[in-house]
């Protein structure tokens, strides 16, 4: 580890989360270094365009350099590129917004946005970051995460967006656990008062979670009856068809058998048809 590119990162992440406008101080105090080794990483991240300072304040905020850094992990995303197609797709089949999305460290990173094809306006969430615990998204990729990961997530810090967020580690569980059995996750108002979700883990070449897909929307079009099942019978549907474009092993994945040799891949659920 390169203790000042540490710092740096450190520095960009307090900008992001604590932000959006602090001083030189306050970030010296947060890394809990003197405040000359502070302003001296703070003026090299503004010459590389990392970071900016406000005029008025003389408060540092994100540079504009970071968007050129982000679309370019977008645009080399090989989920995100295989999952345009699919994910029009299903939001024209479901009549819901779709996203993509991918597991960095305990959040949800939403790669892709497709538009529910009619409505009011409609607000890209590409970029978006969600707590694991409190999106369908994450419930997918975490309940089809080998046991060490899955175990460190379910003991780490668990977000909370609402009133509705899951925090109970055994709660989790057994959620996850219910997704093993059915293929597909479900949030209910979890990081947003008023919508819900329905996602299915995406596999790679290897077999491994390579992301999730899944439709979000109003609480009461997703989750209500027969509407859930046919939802869920289509996200799954689409998560196969879009593991199967990244390479994964056709026909051969099954849940994780926990506590037991995971040599063998995970399988794409195969679907069931609605009730």
């Amino acid at each position: 580890m390169v203790q000042a590119v540490q710092r740096a990162v450190q520095i960009l992440r307090e900008l992001a989360t604590a932000g959006p406008r602090l001083g030189v101080t306050e970030l010296a105090d947060r890394l809990g270094v003197a405040k000359p080794t502070a302003h001296a990483l703070l003026r090299t991240l503004e010459a590389e365009g990392m970071v900016t300072q406000d005029p008025e304040s003389s408060k540092y905020l994100l540079g504009p350099d970071l968007l050129l850094l982000g679309n370019a992990y977008l645009d080399t995303q090989e989920l995100r590129t295989r999952s345009l197609t699919w994910a029009d797709l299903l939001a024209s089949r479901a009549g819901e917004a779709v996203w993509v999305a991918v597991l960095t460290g305990d959040h949800v990173l939403v790669v892709h946005h497709a538009f529910r094809p009619a409505g009011a306006v409609q607000i890209l969430e590409v970029g978006a970051s969600i707590p694991w615990n409190a999106c369908a998204l994450g419930k997918a990729m975490v309940a089809w995460a080998p046991d060490e990961a899955r175990e460190r997530l379910l003991a780490g810090r668990l977000g909370v967006l609402t009133g509705a967020s899951v925090t109970d580690p055994e709660a989790l569980r057994a959620q996850l656990d219910a997704t093993l059995t059915t293929g597909y996750a479900l949030e209910d108002q979890e990081s947003a008062l008023g919508d819900a979700g329905i996602a299915a883990p995406v596999f790679g070449r290897g077999g491994e979670v390579a992301g999730a897909i899944g439709v979000v929307g109003p609480v009461e079009r997703l989750l209500a009856e027969p509407a859930r099942q046919e939802l869920a019978v289509a996200v799954r549907e689409t998560a196969r068809n879009l593991s199967r474009d990244l390479g994964a092993p056709r026909g051969a994945a099954r849940p994780p058998r926990r506590g037991r040799d995971q040599s063998a891949p995970p399988t794409v659920p195969t679907p069931t048809p609605a009730a």
